[in-house]
């Protein structure tokens, strides 16, 4: 088995919280990216981590915590700035995340710091999420892009907080085509394609990523499951579980396939993309059933226990 890169942003979510009835900001490791590192390795992967951390205590956490957790951090680098904050407040399981910090610590990576020789010996490579907002990182991940010849993967993971500057949500389409054209595999959650694409409909917008040249399309619905669009286009539904905080929830879906894209490469027909994803919507269950985010990633063992039977 090879090993994953993922490509993208580490920083710390203050997670609303209470404490003796008084409103109390909760401490969690956290970014798009991270967890998706964190899930591949909970689920038995070797996950690299590449992205930019910043030269506070924050950070130092950030390492400790992907080195606890299996995920080998060679290729991120440090830079001279805070590590920026993501304040989280929920409207039920789902957060709604505001950022915070300047220059934005995970933002700093660029095309110059990447580790060439690890990109070019990755079994899969993962890009996408709120770096690709920022040039300097847009420059790395295009560049590892170009030189992978690996498994690529790609989640706009979209954070419409962070869209603000004028053309800012067209900039992104633009980005968003670019990768998928040389995607084996492109996850995005239907809040995802609905902001992107607003007139079209899920099962839309998962053609037209196909027609750009994506392999395989997985669009997460929540309670409702995935819709997979491969040589055909099926849904794939959810188990059912009382949700406590859906954090890292998507996340967990793509962790999960890139561990198993790792530990048996592309399926052979779309029955094999069925049971793939029936596999990370379990992954995402269980995440959904206890707070956190990244802590809450299970091993394999986890989810079988959890839905034995």
């Amino acid at each position: 088995m090879g090993y994953a890169v993922v490509l993208g942003e580490a920083l710390v979510d203050l997670l609303d919280a209470e404490h003796d009835g008084e409103p109390v900001y909760r401490q969690a490791i956290g970014g798009g990216p991270l967890n998706v590192a964190v899930a591949i390795a909970r689920l038995g992967g070797d996950a690299r981590f590449v992205g930019s951390l910043g030269d506070d205590a924050l950070a130092g956490r950030i390492r400790a915590f992907l080195t606890g957790a299996g995920v080998d951090v060679g290729g991120t680098v440090t830079v001279p700035a805070p590590t920026a904050l993501a304040v989280a407040t929920f409207a039920g399981a789902e957060p709604d995340f505001r950022f915070y910090g300047e220059p934005r610590s995970y933002a700093l990576l660029g095309p110059d710091d990447l580790d060439v020789a690890l990109v070019e010996g990755a079994d899969v490579l993962y890009c996408g999420s709120i770096v690709l907002l920022d040039p300097p990182v847009l420059a790395a991940a295009r560049r590892a892009w170009s030189i992978a010849g690996a498994l690529r993967v790609f989640d706009p993971n979209v954070r419409p907080r962070l869209l603000t500057a004028p053309n800012a949500l067209d900039g992104l389409r633009a980005v968003v085509a670019e990768f998928a054209a040389a995607a084996h595999l492109v996850k995005l959650s239907s809040a995802d394609a609905r902001l992107l694409y607003p007139d079209e409909p899920v099962e839309g917008v998962a053609a037209y990523l196909r027609e750009l040249g994506a392999s395989t399309v997985v669009v997460t619905l929540g309670a409702d499951g995935a819709l997979v669009a491969a040589d055909d286009v099926v849904r794939v539904p959810a188990p059912k579980v009382d949700a406590v905080d859906a954090t890292g929830a998507g996340d967990s879906v793509m962790g999960a396939l890139v561990a198993d894209l790792l530990a048996a490469g592309e399926p052979a027909d779309p029955a094999g993309w069925r049971e793939r994803v029936a596999f990370a919507l379990r992954v995402a269950a269980v995440v959904c059933e206890s707070p956190g985010g990244a802590t809450a990633m299970p091993t394999r063992t986890e989810v079988a226990t959890r839905f034995a039977g």
